[in-house]
Protein backbone atom coordinates (compact mmCIF):
# COMPACT_ATOMS: atom_id res chain seq x y z
CA UNK A 1 0.00 0.00 0.00
CA UNK A 2 1.70 3.64 -1.14
CA UNK A 3 1.02 6.30 1.73
CA UNK A 4 -2.12 7.58 1.78
CA UNK A 5 -2.75 11.98 2.07
CA UNK A 6 -5.55 13.91 3.14
CA UNK A 7 -6.74 17.01 4.76
CA UNK A 8 -8.78 17.76 7.16
CA UNK A 9 -9.87 21.53 8.37
CA UNK A 10 -11.59 23.13 11.63
CA UNK A 11 -12.16 26.70 12.39
CA UNK A 12 -8.23 27.94 11.40
CA UNK A 13 -6.65 24.27 12.05
CA UNK A 14 -5.93 22.49 9.10
CA UNK A 15 -4.28 18.65 9.80
CA UNK A 16 -2.28 16.78 6.74
CA UNK A 17 -2.08 13.41 7.36
CA UNK A 18 0.19 9.92 5.67
CA UNK A 19 -1.28 7.11 6.50
CA UNK A 20 0.50 3.96 5.74
CA UNK A 21 0.27 0.09 7.15
CA UNK A 22 1.83 -0.55 10.54
CA UNK A 23 0.76 -1.14 13.98
CA UNK A 24 -1.42 1.67 15.13
CA UNK A 25 0.76 4.66 16.07
CA UNK A 26 -0.23 7.84 15.99
CA UNK A 27 2.48 10.97 15.58
CA UNK A 28 1.47 14.77 15.89
CA UNK A 29 3.90 16.99 14.73
CA UNK A 30 7.33 14.49 15.55
CA UNK A 31 5.16 13.91 19.10
CA UNK A 32 3.45 10.50 20.21
CA UNK A 33 -0.66 11.85 20.16
CA UNK A 34 -1.20 11.34 23.49
CA UNK A 35 1.35 13.93 24.40
CA UNK A 36 0.19 16.47 21.88
CA UNK A 37 -3.02 15.74 23.05
CA UNK A 38 -3.31 15.29 26.91
CA UNK A 39 -6.59 14.91 27.97
CA UNK A 40 -8.95 11.95 27.36
CA UNK A 41 -11.26 13.55 25.56
CA UNK A 42 -9.21 15.01 22.80
CA UNK A 43 -7.61 11.71 22.83
CA UNK A 44 -10.92 9.99 21.97
CA UNK A 45 -11.54 12.72 18.82
CA UNK A 46 -8.57 11.83 17.28
CA UNK A 47 -9.38 7.83 17.38
CA UNK A 48 -12.70 8.14 16.95
CA UNK A 49 -12.76 7.22 13.28
CA UNK A 50 -10.00 4.62 13.74
CA UNK A 51 -12.45 3.25 16.28
CA UNK A 52 -15.74 2.95 13.98
CA UNK A 53 -14.25 1.03 11.34
CA UNK A 54 -12.32 -1.04 14.12
CA UNK A 55 -8.69 -0.07 12.15
CA UNK A 56 -6.91 0.84 15.68
CA UNK A 57 -3.78 -1.26 15.08
CA UNK A 58 -3.18 -1.40 11.52
CA UNK A 59 -2.03 2.14 10.51
CA UNK A 60 0.41 3.88 11.13
CA UNK A 61 -0.28 8.10 11.22
CA UNK A 62 1.82 10.69 10.74
CA UNK A 63 -0.25 14.25 11.08
CA UNK A 64 1.09 17.73 10.56
CA UNK A 65 -1.57 20.04 12.32
CA UNK A 66 -0.96 23.82 12.73
CA UNK A 67 -3.54 27.02 13.33
CA UNK A 68 -6.21 27.36 16.37
CA UNK A 69 -6.81 25.59 19.41
CA UNK A 70 -6.09 22.56 20.82
CA UNK A 71 -9.83 21.36 20.15
CA UNK A 72 -10.06 22.33 17.11
CA UNK A 73 -6.86 20.69 15.89
CA UNK A 74 -8.23 17.90 16.97
CA UNK A 75 -11.25 17.56 15.33
CA UNK A 76 -9.01 18.58 12.02
CA UNK A 77 -7.26 15.44 12.96
CA UNK A 78 -10.42 13.48 12.93
CA UNK A 79 -11.98 14.81 9.98
CA UNK A 80 -8.14 13.96 8.17
CA UNK A 81 -8.17 10.70 9.32
CA UNK A 82 -12.06 9.72 8.35
CA UNK A 83 -10.78 11.04 4.70
CA UNK A 84 -7.74 8.37 4.83
CA UNK A 85 -9.53 5.87 5.69
CA UNK A 86 -12.21 6.58 2.85
CA UNK A 87 -9.36 6.50 0.82
CA UNK A 88 -7.99 3.05 2.07
CA UNK A 89 -11.14 1.44 1.85
CA UNK A 90 -14.75 2.58 0.16
CA UNK A 91 -16.16 0.18 2.87
CA UNK A 92 -15.49 2.15 5.46
CA UNK A 93 -17.31 5.13 4.01
CA UNK A 94 -21.11 4.36 4.76
CA UNK A 95 -19.47 3.65 8.15
CA UNK A 96 -18.23 7.12 8.82
CA UNK A 97 -21.04 8.85 7.21
CA UNK A 98 -23.57 7.28 9.48
CA UNK A 99 -21.52 8.57 12.80
CA UNK A 100 -20.95 12.21 11.06
CA UNK A 101 -16.90 11.95 10.51
CA UNK A 102 -17.07 12.73 7.00
CA UNK A 103 -18.17 16.13 7.36
CA UNK A 104 -16.61 19.54 7.46
CA UNK A 105 -17.44 21.56 10.28
CA UNK A 106 -18.57 25.10 8.52
CA UNK A 107 -18.42 26.98 11.95
CA UNK A 108 -16.13 30.02 11.90
CA UNK A 109 -15.29 32.81 14.08
CA UNK A 110 -17.16 35.50 12.64
CA UNK A 111 -15.20 39.01 11.87
CA UNK A 112 -15.48 42.19 14.01
CA UNK A 113 -17.21 45.04 12.21
CA UNK A 114 -16.33 48.59 12.37
CA UNK A 115 -17.99 50.81 14.22
CA UNK A 116 -18.59 47.62 16.61
CA UNK A 117 -17.01 46.68 19.68
CA UNK A 118 -16.94 43.02 18.58
CA UNK A 119 -18.73 41.22 15.58
CA UNK A 120 -22.27 41.88 17.16
CA UNK A 121 -21.77 43.57 20.14
CA UNK A 122 -22.22 47.06 19.69
CA UNK A 123 -21.01 50.08 21.62
CA UNK A 124 -22.65 51.38 24.10
CA UNK A 125 -25.86 53.75 22.66
CA UNK A 126 -26.40 57.27 24.74
CA UNK A 127 -29.22 59.59 23.47
CA UNK A 128 -28.03 62.65 25.44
Amino acid sequence: MAIIHAIGRRKTSVARVYVDLGNGNIKVNERDFKDYFPTGPLQYIVTQAQSAVNAKEVYDITVNVDGGGIKGQAEAVRLAIARALVKVNDEHKPLLRKEGLLTRDPRMVERKKPGQRKARKRFQFSKR
